[in-house]
């Protein structure tokens, strides 16, 4: 059988997800969500989008209902992005169908993906070895233990391994899938895409996973809301924990704790997080010295800029300009 030839990795258009008998329908809604809907308003080559299962029997889904997809394993090793929205079983075994398909499709250069525990079918696949992934948080301990050769990491929301990318539960596999949308199509049509689905436009992977503490009482959300509006309209300036807590009208103390409880992380860390986010924007489209696009979102100098965008996006400010403006 003729295999397909390689696709150019800037060429991600089609996706192909997985269904599966007994699956949660929200990881698999998410996938419809940012691939399969038309975006005739974005200024950007949309995405085909299709749903691919082993079988074209009915498949269970979990709330009471069935689904059929239209594709076989055959579309889901085809395409340039396959995803793995989770797995019917953490601790049984995957179909050998599904983790050749899997390997194929890595072998053939496409992008794959799992969202929470999709990561097992990677692993099964062999996809992980050696690498740093993520899952639910719950199935960590599980993964390690069923897959050691897997670097598992539970405290973050993604790992972006380029070729091979896996994030933890739930709505953290929102946060990847706009991650691919802003590696493919820039920060500008990601931000337009999560303001439809009135979600935050980028969460870093490495975020906390999950906050154990109870949700804040409204009057404390709309405080640290204010704050964080504040900083994102003062990003270039100083600032301080200080002055976060003063537009909310805490002290230092109780902010922080309000903010982590939150976010899931501390507000410095959050605001740098952010002058990483908006300088995004300025690599890609300006060719404004990195000098000067470091003091334009805050950071005291182009060594602290560098330190920090390093640290999120796994790859120099220079690096990834040129990935955007291969003249640069």
């Amino acid at each position: 059988m003729l295999l397909p030839l390689p696709v150019p990795r800037a060429a991600r258009r089609t996706v192909s997800v997985l269904a599966f008998d007994g699956m949660a329908p929200f990881e698999l809604g998410c996938v419809v969500e940012i691939f399969g809907i038309p975006r005739p308003e974005l200024d950007a080559s949309w995405y085909e989008l299709a749903v691919c299962a082993e079988t074209r029997d009915d498949l269970r889904v979990v709330g009471g209902f069935s689904m059929r997809a239209e594709h076989g394993l055959d579309v889901l090793a085809a395409a340039d992005t396959v995803i793995v929205p989770g797995v019917p079983d953490v601790r049984g075994g995957v179909s050998p169908a599904v983790t050749a398909a899997l390997r194929a499709a890595h072998d053939r250069g496409a992008r794959v993906v799992s969202i929470c525990s999709g990561a097992f079918a990677l692993a099964a696949a062999g996809l992980l070895d050696g690498r740093e992934a993520t899952t639910h948080w719950k199935y960590a301990g599980l993964l390690q233990e069923r897959f050691p050769r897997v670097r598992v990491n539970p405290d973050v929301l993604y790992v972006d391994g380029d070729d091979v990318l896996t994030s933890a539960g739930s709505a953290a596999g929102l946060d990847l899938l706009l991650h691919l949308v802003r590696k493919d199509h820039g920060p500008g049509v990601a931000n337009t895409v999560a303001r439809r689905l009135v979600i935050p436009p980028h969460r870093e992977g490495g975020q906390a996973q999950f906050v154990q503490a109870a949700v804040a009482p409204v009057e404390d959300d709309d405080a640290v809301a204010a704050a964080m509006a504040w900083a994102l309209d003062h990003l270039a300036g100083p600032i301080a924990v200080a002055d976060l807590a003063r537009v909310a009208h805490m002290s230092q103390r109780t902010f922080i704790r309000h903010f982590s409880r939150q976010t899931g992380t501390s507000p410095l860390r959050w605001v740098i997080s952010q002058r990483v986010a908006a300088s995004l924007a300025l690599l890609e489209s300006t060719a404004a010295p990195v000098e000067e696009i470091a003091a334009a979102v805050g950071f005291d100098s182009p060594v602290t800029f560098r330190h920090h965008f390093t640290r999120a996006m796994r790859t120099s400010p220079s690096a990834y300009r040129r990935a955007f403006r291969p003249s640069a």
